[in-house]
């Protein structure tokens, strides 16, 4: 899956201040609505749900907190680095300070799940999780999301 079609320049947060799940999860909501003309507090709700279910911290300082929402017609992600690590109820208990939001029409089957997988075998890769963690803006950030030749899905 081509990742440039999930991600924006401006839907990559760099150096986010948060000091609770919740409070990183309103924000990115917010970032969210802001890109999709979406309710922020429904956006909110689609994902608070989902997180009920299970965490989404998915381990090694990687969240992915994600859901289906009535009202878009395409997959949307918002990626953000923390800049300090948050407890996130994580599955290895670690803090999180990577967290990639995904957001997909009510209707996606698929290719909610194609995305879904694309990320997470994206956030699994050490050397990428690294580099996402030391580069300095967002537009480097935006770029290592979205190359390509960078992972292959």
């Amino acid at each position: 899956m081509d990742l440039s079609k999930l991600f924006q320049e401006d839907s990559v947060v760099v150096e986010l201040k948060a000091t609770s799940k919740k409070q990183v999860l309103f924000q990115l909501c917010e970032r969210a609505a802001d890109m999709t003309g979406l309710s922020a507090r429904d956006v909110l709700d689609v994902i608070l749900d989902r997180e009920r279910l299970g965490t989404t911290g998915v381990g090694d300082g990687v969240a992915i907190p994600h859901g289906k929402i009535e009202g878009l017609d395409r997959i949307v992600g918002v990626f953000a680095r923390l800049a300090e690590p948050i407890d996130f109820d994580a599955v290895d208990g670690e803090p999180v300070d990577l967290i990639c939001l995904l957001l997909a029409p009510a209707s996606a089957g698929a290719e909610h799940l194609k995305a879904l997988a694309c990320v997470a075998r994206l956030l699994r890769d050490q050397n990428m999780c690294d580099k996402l963690r030391g580069s300095g803006e967002a537009d480097a950030l935006y770029a290592l999301l979205t190359d390509d030749t960078a992972h292959a899905a």
